[in-house]
C-alpha cells in the first residue's frame, strides 16, 4: 500500500521507524511544512517525492492513505482534505483542537466511507492493552487512574527542544491521551468531570498547569495532573489503582505497585505502541472494517475535553 507521510518532525520519524519494521506500507511521498527539514528527511529516508503541498502528495500515483503527523492546528483541515480525496487517514492525536472540527471529521468519514483513525496510542501500548484485557475479563476493577503528565516548556519548543511554529496545549493535546484512555478502560464517556487551570503564560497565552478529574458511570475516578513547569523526568506516568492490585504503566512497560516488572511481551506482536497503531490502521483498510480508535470512537474524548474547557 502506498501512503503519504505528512509532517517532518519527531512523530513523523516515529511512524517512519515503525513502518520499516513490517511489510505492507510504502511511503511514496513526504509532505512537510518547512522546505529544508522536509527535503533532509526525505533524503535520509530514501523517499523519492517530497512537497509542501498536501494536494500534490495525495496526487502521487497509487496513493491510498495518509498518516498525519503535522502540527495539531492543521489536523482537522488536513484530515478533511485527505478523506475528500478518497484516501484513508490516520491522524496523530488529537484529531482536532475543537469539538466542532472533530464532529466534522466524523461526518466526513460517514460520507466518504474511508478508514479514518486517530492514533490514541495508549489504546495500543502493551501495558495498557494488558490492563484493558484484565478489566474486560472482570479480573480487575478500576477504582482510580492516577496520571501525571509533565514537561518543562516555558518557551515555544517541541519535545526535542527545537523552536516550534505553533503552540502546544495541555488540554487539547496532552490531556486528550488520558481522557480517551480512561473512557476506553471504563467503557463510556465520563458523566462527571472537573477542571482547574493555573495562570496563563504572558507570551504563549496558555495555562502552564492544569488539574482534571473524571468519574465513570460505575464510580471509578481519574485524577490527572499536567504541567509545562515541571523540572524532572518528562512524560506521562500512569497508576492503576484496582480492587485486586495496583499497577504502574510507563508507556509500553508495566509494573506492580511494588515495582515488580510484569512481562507484557506476549500481549501483541510488538512492544511499540505506535507500530501497533500503524498495524491496526493497515489491517482495518485491508479488512474493510472500522479500526480501534476510529474518529467515531474518539469523539467521546473530544466531547469530554469540550466540557472540561467550559469549566476552566
Amino acid at each position: 500500500m502506498k501512503i503519504v507521510m505528512v509532517g517532518e518532525g519527531a512523530f513523523a520519524n516515529k511512524h517512519l521507524d515503525a513502518i520499516e519494521r513490517f511489510n505492507g506500507l510504502e511511503v511514496v511521498s513526504l509532505c512537510g511544512g518547512v522546505e529544508g527539514p522536509t527535503r533532509a528527511l526525505a533524503q535520509a529516508r530514501g523517499i523519492e517525492h517530497y512537497t509542501l503541498d498536501l494536494a500534490q502528495a495525495l496526487a502521487v500515483p497509487g496513493v491510498e492513505a495518509a498518516i498525519l503527523a503535522s502540527p495539531t492546528p492543521l489536523h482537522a483541515a488536513q484530515a478533511l482534505q485527505v478523506m475528500r480525496a478518497g484516501k484513508h487517514v490516520l491522524i496523530e492525536i488529537p484529531m482536532a483542537d475543537s469539538l466542532t472540527d472533530a464532529q466534522a471529521l466524523v461526518q466526513a468519514q460517514g460520507e466518504t466511507g474511508v478508514v479514518a483513525m486517530v492514533n490514541h496510542v495508549r489504546r495500543f501500548n502493551p501495558s495498557h492493552q494488558w490492563m484493558h484485557q484484565k478489566i474486560q475479563a472482570g479480573e480487575l476493577r478500576l477504582q482510580q487512574l492516577d496520571v501525571q503528565t509533565y514537561f518543562f516548556r516555558r518557551t515555544n519548543t517541541n519535545a526535542k527542544g527545537e523552536p516550534r511554529s505553533w503552540t502546544d496545549h495541555l488540554l487539547w493535546h496532552h490531556a486528550c491521551h488520558t481522557v480517551d484512555l480512561f473512557q476506553y478502560q471504563t467503557g463510556g464517556v465520563a458523566p462527571t468531570v472537573t477542571g482547574l487551570q493555573g495562570p496563563m503564560h504572558p507570551d504563549l497565552g496558555i495555562a502552564m498547569d492544569m488539574s482534571i478529574g473524571m468519574k465513570s458511570a460505575d464510580g471509578a475516578l481519574c485524577t490527572l495532573s499536567l504541567s509545562f513547569n515541571n523540572q524532572g523526568p518528562f512524560g506521562t506516568f500512569f497508576r492503576y489503582i484496582c480492587d485486586n492490585g495496583t499497577y504502574i504503566a510507563n508507556y509500553d512497560d508495566l509494573q506492580t505497585g511494588d515495582g515488580v516488572d510484569i512481562d507484557v511481551s506476549s500481549v501483541a506482536e510488538s512492544m511499540d505502541g505506535i507500530e501497533l497503531a500503524d498495524r491496526e490502521f493497515l489491517a482495518a483498510i485491508n479488512e474493510g472494517r472500522e479500526p480501534n480508535s476510529s474518529v467515531r470512537q474518539a469523539l467521546g474524548a473530544m466531547q469530554t475535553l469540550d466540557r472540561i474547557e467550559r469549566l476552566l
